[in-house]
């Protein structure tokens, strides 16, 4: 059976984003309805799946990375409403078999994410 997991990369540092909160949502045409929310760890990775054994099923999901406080705690001067303070990702899950890795790399002004392995 497949699996959901996700990491978080620091650009703007060269770091893995540590303790930045993650939510994960499961979307129903206008509905979200929560999963669970997970904080990753000094590898910047979640200590496990977000998403596995019978919970993975296929669908589109919302992933949201709470980044702002994480620069902050960096020492970066953010203003009061920064450029970028959750990073929102949507994605479909169609097979559940594979595993699906979603990966956040960000700095305090910019992001992007692949399909990883």
């Amino acid at each position: 059976m497949g699996r959901l997991t996700t990491h978080v990369l620091d650009t703007a540092n060269g770091l893995p984003g540590a303790e930045i909160p993650v939510e994960l949502y499961k979307l129903e045409g206008n509905q979200a309805e929560l999963l669970c929310t997970v904080y990753t760890n000094a590898d910047g990775r979640t200590d496990k799946p977000l998403l596995a054994d019978e919970a993975f099923k296929s669908g589109k999901y919302q992933l949201i990375f709470h980044t702002a406080d994480y620069f902050r705690q960096q020492g970066v001067t953010l203003s009061e409403q920064p450029f970028l303070d959750d990073v929102v990702i949507r994605f479909g899950i169609n097979d559940t078999d594979e595993h699906y890795h979603v990966p956040l790399l960000v700095s305090p002004f910019s992001f992007s994410t692949y399909r990883g392995s």
